[in-house]
């Protein structure tokens, strides 16, 4: 049944499945609101969803029976401020229009392709699980880590559990100077005693407690105009307790003069450096440096060429490091070759040096260069009713407020095709309604918000016990278990 009333630049169109108000760009739906699907529960899969469930009911579908993904495996232990984005998410997820179905694996229980039949559009928000590699000899050594890896070891990441790194080494090297590598540095140099207030998993804090390391090296390409870390990360290795900074004066050398040309955030970031590695302390900051039994610092101009192994345990003992210099200025600067090497003795080599999206389902166009979905504005190119955000849309750049702007572009994108309608939503879909009884056939138990919150409730009290915000469950089986009784 069509019947279109045209009044005060307002369009009503009236089906069989529901009412569409259309006008001044909103759309309002009655009757058989669109239904739609998001692939991921991290933060770009939360923010779609929040702006999303104002005009349609929402599906969220993760893989692991926790949602929040790099809120909950990513942000560092000692950052519980970053985390309170939780709550948010939480009240997304208790809205009538919106429902979390956990241990569910897209592209394995469950296809893209059944998904856009039993949905009106299906949102890939899976983010990047990947690893950039370096692309060196001696990369496979035991003793070399991926960040991402060693970041889910400490947070509890159940595939990383069976990392267990050897932390019985002095110097430690960790490739990249972004947010990740001085989270990691500021991990492994923390005071044990601070990390036990956090929800650090057990296992590290028992590794950290035997840990032997005393220095660690963040290296990077480029120079300190390029460092990609923010002011409060730097900030926090500064302050340190027990540890010192050690830097190469000459890695600074014309940084000062270039200052007066760059923007605000990196002058100030940069100025920090300066102060850090080349004024002399006053007496105070002298008195704790001398005192420091760790050290940390960074160095400029040097790329892997090779990790360096012993024969006999084929374990890293050391890494081979070109020395480069920059072309061009400011951001754009490259690094090029010298011709020179140097090797730095270390037991350990963690690689910071990016995360990366991966293909979820042959379905899915997938560019392997970028390593994203290509897209328009979150509108994934040539498939009707396939949208993406967050990293898998932009590759892994920017701060949670970034993911939620980005994620946010392309919620939008969605109610403006459903407004004009280049999203047919007159059609009912059956949602998870079908998808369950599929689930059900293959043997699959989605977990729902409300177990989602009996494994809070668990992680909390066993954390309460040791004074910790929380104990997290290290196993997938450990967490269904805790659901089923």
């Amino acid at each position: 049944i069509w019947c279109l009333l045209c009044c005060s630049s307002v369009i009503i169109s009236v089906y069989s499945a529901g009412v569409i108000v259309r006008g001044s760009g909103k759309a309002f739906f009655a009757s058989c609101n669109p239904k739609i699907c998001v692939v991921g529960s991290g933060p770009a899969g939360f923010y779609t969803a929040q702006h999303l469930i104002k005009d349609a009911e929402v599906d969220i579908y993760e893989r692991l029976p926790v949602p929040f993904g790099l809120v909950r495996f990513g942000v560092a232990p000692d950052h519980p401020e970053v985390k309170n984005v939780i709550n948010t998410f939480t009240q997304t997820a208790k809205q009538s229009r919106c429902s979390f179905y956990g241990n569910v694996n897209v592209g394995k229980d469950v296809s893209i392709e059944e998904l856009q039949q039993a949905y009106h559009a299906v949102v890939l928000s899976y983010g990047a699980e990947g690893n950039r590699t370096m692309g060196v000899p001696g990369e496979q050594l035991a003793g070399v880590y991926s960040a991402q890896n060693f970041v889910g070891w400490y947070n509890g990441l159940p595939s990383c559990q069976e990392l267990n790194p050897d932390l019985s080494c002095e110097t430690a090297v960790i490739l990249g100077q972004g947010n990740v590598a001085l989270d990691i540095a500021r991990i492994l140099l923390s005071p044990v005693d601070i990390l036990k207030k956090t929800d650090i998993t057990q296992p590290t804090l028992e590794a950290l407690e035997r840990s032997q390391i005393r220095n660690v090296l963040i290296i990077g390409r480029r120079g300190p105009l390029q460092i990609a870390c923010t002011i409060k990360e730097l900030r926090e290795m500064v302050n340190l307790p027990d540890t010192r900074p050690e830097m190469v004066a000459a890695d600074f050398n014309g940084v000062a003069e270039a200052l007066k040309d760059v923007p605000r955030p990196r002058k100030r970031l940069t100025e920090l450096m300066l102060k850090t590695a080349l004024d002399t302390p006053g007496e105070k900051e002298q008195e704790r440096r001398n005192k420091a039994s760790r050290s940390w610092g960074f160095r400029f101009f040097r790329s892997p060429v090779e990790v360096l192994g012993d024969p006999d345990s084929m374990r890293v003992v050391g890494i081979r490091l070109a020395v480069n210099r920059l072309e061009g200025e400011g951001e754009g600067a490259r690094a090029v070759l010298t011709g020179e090497v140097e090797d730095v003795k270390c037991g350990l080599v963690i690689s910071s040096i990016g995360y990366k999206s991966v293909p979820i389902d042959p379905s899915v166009p997938f560019d392997s260069r970028k390593a994203i979905v290509p897209n328009n504005m979150g509108r994934v190119q040539h498939v009707s009713g396939l949208y993406c955000s967050g990293w898998l849309k932009t590759g892994p750049t920017g701060v949670i407020a970034t993911t939620m702007n980005n994620s946010f572009d392309t919620a939008r994108s969605l109610v403006e095709d459903i407004d004009s309608g280049t999203l047919d939503v007159s059609i009912s879909k059956p949602g998870s309604q079908s998808i369950s009884a599929l689930l059900e056939k293959r043997g699959v138990k989605p977990v729902s918000f409300s177990d989602w919150e009996k494994i809070d409730n668990a992680e909390m009290k066993k954390g309460e016990a040791s004074g910790k915000p929380r104990e997290k469950l290290l196993s997938v089986e450990e967490m269904l278990r805790v659901v089923q009784t």
